[in-house]
């Protein structure tokens, strides 16, 4: 089945290069907040609506500046698309 909507979860440079064609994307929602050095978590509730002492990691936002990092940044500034005047 060809869908559509597609819901990517990961890295969106990664996602982006590998799975999405060039120049198809108009937009890029990000929504958790950036490097907030917090660990965000999903909490359950038990049937009777009691809170649950239950608990699993959704996301841990503790973006650090990586060789990684650094390269992906140097290859975006040097080789990424220049602006075209409207």
């Amino acid at each position: 089945m060809d869908w559509k909507n597609k819901l990517y979860f990961g890295d969106n440079l990664r996602i982006l290069r590998e799975h999405v064609a060039t120049e198809s994307v108009d937009l890029i929602y990000l929504d958790p907040p950036f490097n907030s050095s917090a660990t965000y978590s999903v909490l359950f509730k038990e049937k009777s609506s009691e809170e649950s002492a239950a608990q699993i990691t959704a996301f841990e936002d503790t973006w650090q500046w990586s060789l990684e990092s650094e390269a992906v940044y140097k290859e975006i500034v040097e080789s990424g698309p220049r602006s075209s005047p409207n």
